[in-house]
């Protein structure tokens, strides 16, 4: 691998777990286009590329999500009977997931992610805010029904969950923004856990992956990415509980808005180099 991808790569490691502790995401949507456009530009196809962009980025959020739900329980943060409950259905669900991504074309999957990320960033960006006297939801069965779908999502596209948890804990479970990012960082150990064995697991024997694979996890992209994003997790919870939860929220929009817009190739179409 060229000195420019390994440069590449852990840069990319150091924000994601910035964005990981930060805002209660994976960092998939800077991670995977990062991992894509490196694994294609040595020459993969792009149907493997962006498979093994989506195992080898579970395989970061990993250990990511662990270190940042370290942090967030010390300031209180996570409610961790949702994340328990919803990671529990959330893991079987990515595990299914995983499988489903193998049967769609590259292209697509690509767009679905692209597609997934806006709708979660415009959702989260025109909803009213959730009424102040309004208690966060806490129904064990409510938390399975939204976990399985969310897991499901995590598998097919290759997240941890985040960009979907936060509104769905913001706006329909009426979680306080800063126990949202907590809880769903919890959360997405199990998403994550689950999704990376399926990718594993059906990688297993395919033709062309890059060297150090392990089905299409990619242990020498997964080395470079997870040594600095979970030392950067810790740095993130810190900043994020410094600030005011509206702030935060955009922060949160923002990044999601860039990265969908890329990854569903409307930057590309508008030939803007972006």
């Amino acid at each position: 691998m060229e000195l420019i991808y390994i440069l590449a790569l852990l840069f990319t490691g150091i924000i994601v777990g910035f964005a990981g502790g930060l805002l209660g995401v994976g960092g998939c949507f800077i991670m995977i286009p990062v991992q894509y456009w490196v694994l294609t530009s040595m020459g993969y196809d792009p149907q493997i590329s962006i498979l093994v962009a989506f195992g080898t980025n579970l395989a970061v959020v990993l250990p990511t999500a662990v270190s940042g739900a370290y942090g967030h329980n010390k300031k209180g943060a996570v409610m961790w009977n949702a994340a328990v409950t919803m990671g529990i259905a959330g893991f079987f669900g990515a595990i299914v997931g995983g499988y489903i991504a193998t049967l769609i074309p590259g292209d697509y999957l690509k767009v679905i992610f692209g597609v997934v990320i806006l709708l979660s960033a415009v959702r989260m960006l025109t909803a009213k805010p959730p009424k102040l006297d309004k208690s966060p939801v806490d129904n064990t069965l409510t938390f399975l029904l939204w976990g399985i779908p969310v897991g499901l999502l995590s598998g097919i596209i290759g997240i941890g969950g985040g960009v979907v948890l936060i509104p769905v804990m913001v706006l329909a479970l009426h979680f306080k923004m800063h126990s949202a990012v907590g809880t769903s960082t919890a959360l997405m150990a199990f998403t994550a856990l689950g999704g990376t064995i399926a990718y594993i697991i059906n990688g297993f024997g395919v033709i062309g992956l890059p060297e150090y694979s392990l089905g299409y996890v990619n242990i020498l992209q997964w080395a470079l990415l997870a040594v600095t994003s979970v030392i950067m997790a810790q740095v993130g919870v810190r900043v994020a509980h410094k600030l005011p939860a509206k702030q935060l929220k955009y922060v949160f929009i923002a990044v999601m808005i860039y990265m969908g817009l890329k990854m569903a190739g409307v930057f590309t179409f508008l030939g803007l180099p972006i």
